[in-house]
């Protein structure tokens, strides 16, 4: 009896099944899988907009900051782009399906989401003229580089 190898992970098991012979991943991927929390956001009868609503209210903050920002207020703009992304997070975390919202695992998009916040968050917050946030030891670096020493 010649054994067939259809895979070049697979073993014949009891009963000439197929079985995986290592924990290793295939070389070739057939398809893909969808990320945790990747349904519907809504019921599949639901319109399209209600279904991806989490994506949908994370854009319309974007770009209602990106208007902000366009009409010269533009640290209020870099708030709202920083909370929508913070918001992004917050709904990835406590939310079981988000949509299209979810483009990676559940960790990594809510750590990229949640950096990306508040970086920008901060940003916007010490941006010049007149910060509203003055973190001493980041103007003493900024004062260090710039005078080289």
């Amino acid at each position: 009896m010649e054994t067939e190898v259809r895979d070049p992970v697979a073993a014949q098991g009891a009963g000439g099944r197929p079985r995986r012979g290592t924990r290793r991943f295939p070389m070739f991927t057939r398809d893909t899988a969808r990320p945790e929390g990747g349904g519907r956001a809504a019921p599949g009868d639901a319109p399209a907009p209600a279904r991806q609503w989490p994506l949908l209210a994370v854009l319309g903050t974007v770009g209602l900051g990106l208007l902000v920002t366009a009409f010269d207020a533009f640290r209020v703009g870099l708030l709202l782009i920083g909370l929508a992304l913070l918001g992004g997070a917050g709904l990835r975390w406590f939310l079981p399906r988000v949509g299209m919202l979810a483009v990676r695992s559940r960790f990594t998009d809510i750590v990229t989401f949640g950096l990306l916040g508040c970086v920008i968050v901060l940003l916007a917050l010490m941006v010049q003229p007149k910060p509203w946030l003055e973190i001493p030891f980041l103007d003493d670096a900024l004062h260090f580089t710039v005078r080289g020493g």
